[in-house]
């Protein structure tokens, strides 16, 4: 059996929800076990649901018509992730999500979903205010792309996620912040060099 608290203690700081609610919520979930490598989605597939990491990494991306890879995501414990496009509208994926470590998920699925913020305005406040904190990362990190020069992209990112970033492989933080991999080796570099 896993330990369910740090997925309660997301919950929490997103709402209040009832004793009765946060069952009916974790009920609807159910826990699954990713390898390292495995894709839990893929291009042209419906991605059938919503992800909460409970222990492990992972990896959103695209492939452009020229074979570059182009990070879109990543998470770790305590994040949610999916190809949202995709799991809200229920049309064909276009991101390939891969677990980058042996990992253990939550999942729900869409319908499931659906049927919870139906039935009960707790809930779909929560799923509501999932989806602004999610529009609101993905403004920041338009701006970030638009205004930062790449060092400092790197810079807030170590910042931001001091723990994650040692996790990373190079080549999926090097495309997530949208430079070459050697570019982010010579920043890595002048780091090591300045201290």
């Amino acid at each position: 059996m896993e330990d369910l608290s740090p997925f309660f203690e997301n919950i929490k700081r997103k709402t209040h929800l009832s004793t009765e609610n946060m069952e009916r919520l974790t009920a609807a979930f159910q826990v699954v076990r990713i390898k390292r490598k495995q894709m839990i989605i893929q291009p042209g597939f419906v991605a059938k649901y919503r992800i909460y990491v409970l222990k492990g990494a992972f990896h959103s991306y695209v492939i452009d018509d020229k074979g570059n890879e182009h990070t879109i995501q990543f998470a770790v414990e305590d994040w949610w992730l999916s190809d949202y496009n995709s799991y809200i509208h229920q049309t064909p994926a276009t991101q390939f999500v891969e677990a980058l470590e042996n990992s253990i998920i939550l999942q729900i699925d869409h319908q499931a979903e659906q049927e919870l913020k139906d039935a009960n305005w707790e809930l779909a406040t929560l799923f509501r205010l999932m989806a602004e904190k999610s529009a609101a990362y993905l403004a920041r990190r338009i701006v970030s792309n638009l205004t930062q020069s790449a060092e400092e992209r790197y810079n807030d990112f170590v910042a931001t996620y001091p723990k994650v970033v040692q996790r990373l492989p190079q080549y999926a933080l090097a495309s997530y912040l949208n430079m070459t991999r050697e570019f982010l080796s010579k920043i890595r570099n002048d780091k090591v060099r300045k201290k």
